[in-house]
This record gives structure tokens, sequence and C-alpha cells, in this order.
């Protein structure tokens, strides 16, 4: 879900830019891109992990691939605090630069260590604009090498594979130096904190659907998206050459559904069919009656064909099961959910799947009794400061947080909420350091916003009732709020600059098509 956050009156970030200095870590000075690498480097796959930590005297500690005992990470000083995020999407990363961007006394300032299994952050809610060719890859998904520059911040590429708290028995961060814990990282390193963050996001549930791992196609990461718009390009060379239509199913009409319906269906136009399946009778079902009001005349007018009301049962291979995967379509057994509906097939040459995720805190392997209370859904138990119950040293947010409104509602794990937690967490461990009262959060809602095209989206801004804005001008208001929500000063200037001079060529090249279709007319 896309969500409106660029009124927010949290403070934003402000940072310079410099490169890193020679003691970042080895994936924080890779340079050059590729499409191929990072599509075979899929999130669940086996691969060698780099990470370097930084001794006192500036130099490296490697783990080579065949060293199983673990290594503590160093850290520069030994007296300051020791922060400790893991994720860097939205929640972690936005953490760290709110540490970094807050007024310390000198013997104070925590040093931060960032730890990500991607090189890149992805700002997903524009993951769609890359499917139309809107954006560039740099654009929404710079290294974290670009984005740490001038700051204090240590980036280490790594997965995190066992959590080991020592803050169970109500240690005080602010006043003792007891170590709150230990993170152990796939490539063999340890790092012990004095204050850890809980930030590694979710990632798309598929097995609960018989066939959906292996033929559906999920749409949360840069890689997904590479992996779809390739699978597109593929079809359309392969169709577009015998003149048949390309078939796509999205499966799921929330937020992430519509939007994918809508971007796919306007690049096909004539030349493809999209389905779209959703559970309920309406889509968007929680979203304001402007947005779905928005989404459904552009659907309709793209001709989306929506089946709702329907269930998922399984996906299978079409025609020839030995075929190879690229070759062959797929046929979707739909069951109703809501009576006076039967149950038909529907085939497609590629299934888009948006249903469902589960938090990655759940893929953590146990550590001893003194493991994180967990909720039903994977997700840690925190209290309204954002820290963990029971461990007083461990904050949560994001996908990794359960944190429930004033009416005991949970909160939706959406990118503005992700913002806004990021900036109270940050807040909170200066608080906790610097011995003063957390605060507890209270999410604002901003409204809600979705890309629809190209030239097309919708936004509902919740500070004025009943106001919805779309196309061109919806467009306009949506690119605008993400850019100013963009991580720092110099990427966002970057990055307005490149959809300035879009949009200028944009321009240009519209007004020469009007021309030549007035002077033809003459």
């Amino acid at each position: 879900m896309a969500i409106l956050s660029a009124a927010s009156s949290l403070i934003p970030f402000s940072y310079g830019a410099k490169r890193l200095s020679t003691k970042a870590s080895l994936a924080s000075r890779t340079s050059g891109f590729s499409f191929s690498s990072i599509r075979n480097s899929p999130r669940n796959s086996p691969r060698s992990y780099v990470s370097r930590a930084i001794a006192d005297n500036g130099g490296y500690t490697a783990i080579p691939e065949n060293e199983t005992a673990p290594v503590t990470y160093t850290w520069p000083d030994k007296k300051r605090p020791r922060v400790c995020i893991l994720g860097g999407g939205f929640g972690g990363l936005y953490t760290a630069l709110r540490l970094e961007s807050l007024v310390w006394p000198d013997d104070k300032k925590p040093q931060v260590v960032l730890v990500d299994q991607s090189e890149r952050f992805v700002f997903k809610p524009m993951l769609y604009e890359l499917l139309s060719g809107e954006v560039d890859v740099w654009e929404i998904a710079p290294r974290f090498s670009d984005l740490l520059t001038n700051t204090g911040i240590q980036f280490l590429r790594d997965r995190v594979k066992a959590l080991t708290p020592c803050d169970h028995l109500g240690v005080n961060g602010s006043e003792s130096s007891v170590t709150g814990g230990t993170v152990l990282l796939e490539s063999g390193f340890n790092i012990e904190y004095d204050w850890l963050v809980l930030a590694l996001g979710a990632e798309p549930k598929l097995d609960v659907v018989p066939g959906a791992m292996e033929f559906a196609l999920p749409f949360s990461t840069l890689q997904d998206a590479i992996r779809v718009n390739e699978k597109l390009s593929k079809l359309e060379r392969r169709n577009f050459k015998n003149g048949s239509a390309i078939k796509v199913a999205v499966v799921g009409c929330g937020y992430g559904g519509v939007e994918l319906a809508a971007t796919i269906s306007e690049r096909l136009q004539d030349r493809g069919t999209v389905q779209a399946i959703n559970v309920s009778k309406t889509i968007l079902t929680s979203s304001p009656d402007g947005n779905r009001e928005a989404a459904m005349k552009v659907l309709v007018s793209r001709k989306v064909q929506l089946l709702l009301g329907y269930l998922v049962r399984c996906i299978k291979r079409a025609g020839d099961s030995e075929s190879p995967e690229e070759d062959g379509g797929y046929l979707l057994e739909l069951e109703p959910a809501e009576r006076g509906l039967e149950s038909q097939i529907i085939e497609a040459d590629m299934v888009l799947w948006t249903v469902g995720t589960k938090p990655m805190l759940t893929e953590l392997e146990p550590s001893g009794p003194n493991v994180l209370p967990l909720n039903v859904r994977g997700q840690a138990e925190t209290d309204e400061t954002l820290r963990v119950k029971g461990h007083p040293r461990i904050f949560a947010l994001g996908d990794s947080s359960s944190l429930r409104d004033s009416n005991g509602k949970l909160l939706p794990t959406t990118a503005q909420v992700a913002f806004q937690e990021a900036d109270f967490t940050g807040w909170n461990i200066w608080a906790a350091i610097n011995n003063r009262p957390l605060l507890p959060f209270r999410f604002q809602n901003l409204g809600e916003m979705m890309t629809l095209g190209r030239y097309d989206a919708a936004i509902s801004p919740s500070f004025i009732e009943g106001l919805t804005l779309e196309g061109p001008i919806g467009h306009a208001a949506r690119k605008l709020a993400y850019l100013i929500r963009l991580p720092t000063d110099e990427h966002r200037f970057k990055v307005g600059i490149s959809w300035f001079a879009k949009s200028a060529v944009d321009s240009i090249a519209l007004l020469q098509s009007n021309l030549s279709k007035v002077l033809s007319s003459n």
C-alpha cells in the first residue's frame, strides 16, 4: 500500500554528502549495477556473505567462507553506546538517519551499525514505476554506501541468523554498561550491542495455495520487480510477433494488486488482458471511497477483468508439464467465496501474487529461553514506546512490531507507519541513553495514495475530508510527496533533477506530437 507521508509534521532528515571513508564495509564500496546480478541472488538462496568490522586502527576483519567459529564485531569506540539496527528498509534506515541527525553529548553519541541482506535501500511504493519505465533503478533503490556518506553509520551486508538478548532481567540501559545482547550473522560475525532495533520487514507468503510457490511471482522487492519486468518483456517479444494477447492474472485487489493491474494494463494496452482476482466483492476494501472510485474508473477504462468473490484453489502448469516454465502458461482454479458464483478455471501467461506477508522475525533461530514475545503473526509484542515487552533494550517497528492504536487495533504495516515509527524510535533511543522519559508513539494518519499508471494516480489526504486528487494532478502530487520523503538531501536533489529533466523531455515530445497532428490535418 502506498501512503501519503509528505505532509508529515515530523521533522525530515537533512544531511550533506561525502564519500564513505575506507572504514566502510566491503559491501558499501561495491560499484556498478547489473540486473543479472540482482536477479541471480534471490532472498532465500545460499550465497557468500561478506562483512567487515572496523577495528580501532581502522583496519578490517574479514570472514573466510569456510570459517564457522563466530568472530566478534569490533566497535571503534569502547565507551560510547552501541546501537545495532537489523533491516535497512523504511524503519531501519530512517531510524539510523534519525539517530545521526539528533544532537548528542560528545561521550554519548552512539555508534550505529546497520545490517541488511541487500546492498540497496528500496523505496517500495515506487516499484510499480519500474514496470512503466517512469523511474530508473538508482532513483528508487540507491546503494547504502551512497546514502550513508558523511555519517558515522556503518553498513554490513549480511543476514541475521540468531538473537541472544541479555536484557530480560530488566537492565536499565540508560544507566548500566551491561551488554544488551548479541546478534549472530550468517557470515559468522557476532555483534554485541547496547541497543537493538528490529526492522527486518516481511516477505510474501506464497505457501498458502498449492502451486503459488512454484508458479506465482511476488512483487515486494527490487528483485521481484526486475523479474516481473523481464518476464513481461519476454512475453511481449514472443506474443507480439504472432499477434496473440498476453494474459496476466493478479491475485489480490488491495493497493498492491490494483496498482499492478493498472500499471500492467496500461503497458499492454489492447495487446493483453489483465484479470484481477479478489476474495471480497469489492476492491480496496479498507481504502477511502475516493481512491476506490478512481481506481475502478481506471480499471474499467483499461478493460481489466475483475473476478470478485473468488478464492484461488490452486495454480497448475497448462499443457505439457515437461515444457520449460518460461514457455508455458498456467491454469488457476477459482472457487467462489460468495454465494451465487460458480467455480471456474482461468488461463494466464503470468501470475502475480500480492496476498499475504510473513514477518522475517519468524525465520530467526531460537537462542535459549530468552526468546522475544511474538504474536500469532510473528510480530514482536511492543509497548507504546516501541520497546519489546520484557526487553527494555530492544525496539521493534514496521513489519516487526505489533503495536496497537488507542482502540486496540493493530497498526497497518505500511510505509507511512514505518516512517513515523522511525522518528519515535530514534528519539526514544536518544531519551533512554540520556536518561530522559520516552515518548509514546501516536500514529497520525495523513491519508492514502496510489499510482494508477504513468500519468495517473489517486490521493485522498486525511486532513481534507472528501477530497481526492486524480489523474495528472494526483500523479504529480504523489511524486512530489515521495520525492520529499526520499532518505537524504543529496539523493533528493539528484532524483529531483532527473525527474524534472524527464518531465521536460516528455513535454517536448508531447508538444511535437500535437504539432505534427495539427500540421498533418491541414
